[in-house]
This record gives structure tokens, sequence and C-alpha cells, in this order.
């Protein structure tokens, strides 16, 4: 962990997580305060100027979202906080949510006023029943100091929150299968559009945002969005957590300004490769995103940068492989867990990832056929850009990248057997 900042990681190095007298004595809910001095199209615009993005993975403006959430005319709207942390490498949200859960709460009252909803749910990954109870006794917290209910500070502010537990579905931490999933319904993607700002949760306007994102709108309102702006990458501003696992030294969670480069994540935080071994390739946000050669690190992390050097940024879950490690093996391991992970609703999907599996499979278990390389870039084209949600799409992407970049490794799993 990364004790130089103290904003998203704050109590993160102490045992238990925050109450609400020690979260007040940093400071906390002054932010609150100050937001409901001001009218929420003034909160709003403060989240435009700071040009905060999603940290869920897609980077879509945050302010913009809001902004067509507020638009619409319907009056009953909807906050929902994106907690469903499944993606393989992907340990940020959490720790947020144990160590500091009223920087999380903090974050979804000036939002709900920002964007008029009276109501809120944080969808919690099912297997955090650690972070449940924290979150319940957080919330119980706000009840009592009034930073919660049906007059926030007295302000005449309406504002409940609510916890609702996913069942292990990796698929809704989708937006539209994680409010089918909270509408009681199997989850699965929604055809979009219309997008959840206009029509999401009970068919209202609706606006689903990550912990992460929702962490950092506490800080945009004690400081300015135009200060925050200036953090970070001009095109990307602001701070960013990064989970690192794998062969590093210092694995761990790390807040650091977005716009990072790989290399001094990898060696100057995490203190470089165990072992002192070579790199041999880096998944810069999760296994969704494709996987980078050595030559790359020295790309800024922001949702521009990546993109031209063939990734993404994602969740910002960088996971780090030396020169020991079996590349076909690593692609086989991830394709298993997105195949497992497929919802099942589109084709392409559900058919091509498994097609995928068995051809990786096959290679790995020395029964690789001749033409399984340019098979696996076959399937790959027939799933990608043909699917409901990007699942697939991702999967594919992950598949192809390690074939392009490590296709000596695959030649030589099926000419050796």
């Amino acid at each position: 962990m990364n004790s130089r900042e103290s904003v998203l990681l704050k109590n993160a190095d102490r045992p238990g997580p925050a109450g609400i007298d020690e979260y007040g004595e940093w400071g906390g809910y002054r932010s609150l305060h100050k937001a409901l001095s001001m009218e929420p199209g003034q909160v709003l615009d403060e989240v435009k100027k700071s040009g905060l993005r999603g940290r869920g993975g897609a980077g879509f403006p945050t302010g913009m979202k809001w902004s067509f959430a507020v638009a619409d005319p319907q009056t009953q709207k909807y906050l929902l906080c994106n907690a469903d942390e499944g993606e393989p490498g992907t340990f940020k949200d959490r720790i947020i949510i144990e160590k500091n859960p009223h920087l999380l709460i903090e974050g979804m009252v000036i939002s709900a006023y920002a964007v008029g909803a009276a109501s809120g749910y944080i969808y919690l990954r099912g297997e955090y029943p650690k972070a449940k109870d924290i979150l319940l006794r957080a919330i119980k917290e706000a009840y009592e100091k009034n930073y919660l209910g049906d007059s926030i500070l007295g302000k005449g502010v309406v504002f409940h929150l609510h916890i609702h537990c996913g069942a292990g579905a990796y698929i809704c931490g989708e937006e539209t299968a994680l409010i089918e999933s909270l509408e009681g319904k199997r989850g699965q993607p929604r055809i979009k559009p219309p997008f959840p700002v206009n029509e999401g949760f009970s068919s209202k306007p609706t606006v689903v945002n990550n912990v992460e994102t929702l962490a950092n709108i506490p800080y945009i309102l004690e400081i300015g969005g135009d200060e925050y702006a200036k953090i970070g990458s001009p095109e990307c501003p602001g701070l960013k957590l990064f989970s690192v696992s794998g062969h590093v030294k210092r694995p761990g969670v790390y807040e650091l300004p977005m716009g990072v480069t790989l290399r001094e994540i990898i060696y100057t935080h995490c203190g470089g490769i165990r072992g002192d071994r070579k790199l041999k390739g880096v998944i810069p946000g999760g296994v969704s995103t494709p996987v980078l050669l050595p030559d790359t690190i020295d790309c800024p992390m922001d949702f521009f940068h990546l993109g031209k050097v063939g990734s993404m940024l994602g969740s910002g879950a960088v996971i780090v492989f030396d020169e020991t490690v079996d590349m076909v093996k690593v692609c086989l391991r991830i394709t298993k867990f997105f195949e497992h992970e497929s919802c099942g609703k589109c084709t392409p999907c559900r058919e091509g990832v498994s097609w995928l599996r068995a051809v990786l499979e096959r290679m790995s278990n020395g029964s690789g056929r001749g033409g399984d390389k340019d098979l696996l870039t076959e399937v790959s084209n027939n799933i990608a850009g043909k699917t409901f949600c990007p699942l697939g799409e991702n999967a594919a992407a992950a598949v192809q990248s390690f074939v392009n970049n490590f296709g000596d490794e695959f030649k030589e799993k099926i000419k050796s057997g």
C-alpha cells in the first residue's frame, strides 16, 4: 500500500474500519455540508470541471453521465453503486469499503443530491461478507448522525441507502445486468439504448457509478473541480487506485495520479520483479484488457494512452508476469474464467468463448493441431463486435493479445506436443 497518499486510502494501513467519529476527525462529511450549501447544478458543475471519468473500466465522463439523468423530465431517480468487484486481479474497491466506508457513503449522498435521487443501492459482491457487515454498521451510523434520511442535516434533502448482495455472477458488474439482478431477474445485460440514465432501475432514470468513482466526489467538492483537474494527466485527471498482483516484490493497492507509467508502478512503487527476474508481460487493467509486452511499459496509465499501445486501463488491475510464466496456460486460465462467467444470452459469447477454451486446452495438454493458432484468431474475430455486452468481446481481445504477443510460445506448444 502507498502510505504517501491519504485521500482514497486514508486509514488503509490501520486495523479495522474507520467509524463515523474517526472519519469526522479527518474532516469527513465536511464536503457534504459544503454541497448542501450549493445548488445541485453547482455540484454537478464542479464534477464536470474536475474531468473525473468512471473508475470502473469504461472511463465515461462522470459529470456528463449525471447531466443526462438530470435532464430527464422524470422526477424519480436512482443512484446505484457498483461494488460487484469480480474481475481477477481487481481488489481496489474492497479496501475503500472495508477501511473507509463513510467516504463511499458521503460520496453517494453528494452524488444523489446532484442528480436528484432520493434512493440508492450499493450492489455488493456476494463474496464480500465482511464488507457487508462494515457497510451496514456505517449506514446505521450515518442515519443516526442525520447524514441519511428524510431531511439530511435539516436541509429537507431526502436520500435513503440500501445494500443488495449479488450471487457471485461476474456479468452483474455490467450496469444493465446489475439492474436486472437488483430487480430480481436473471443477471443478463439489456440492449442499449435505452441507457440506464433514462430507463434504468424500475424504468426510471438511474445513475450507476463504481465505488472508486463515488469515493472521489468528496475530495472534488473539498478542493474544487478546477484544482482536481490539475492532478494527473490532462486528458484523464485525478487520483487512481491500482491493484497490483503477480510477480512483483510489493503487491498491493496504490493510490497514484492518473497517467503514471507502468514502469513507475512496477519498478518504483512495487519494488521491481520478484527474484530480480525479467519482465515478460503485464496486464494493465484486469483480465478483460489485452496483455502488453515489456517495451510498452513507459505508456501512461490512462484511458487514452493505453489504447495507443493496444490495451485499455480497465479497472486498473495490474497483473505482472516474469520470464518463467507459461503464457499459453495464463491465456487458458483467463478464458476458462470468461467461459464460466458468460451469462449465455448471446451465441457468439456462449459458444465462441467455449470454443476458444477448448482449443487452448488441447494445446496446453499436448494435443494441439497445426492450424490452432489461426483458429484462435478466427474464432476471436467472430466474437468481437457481435455480443450484447463487452464480456465476450473482452475475452476474444484477451486471447488475441496473447496470440499476437506470444505467438512463438503458441507455435512451440503445438510443435512440441
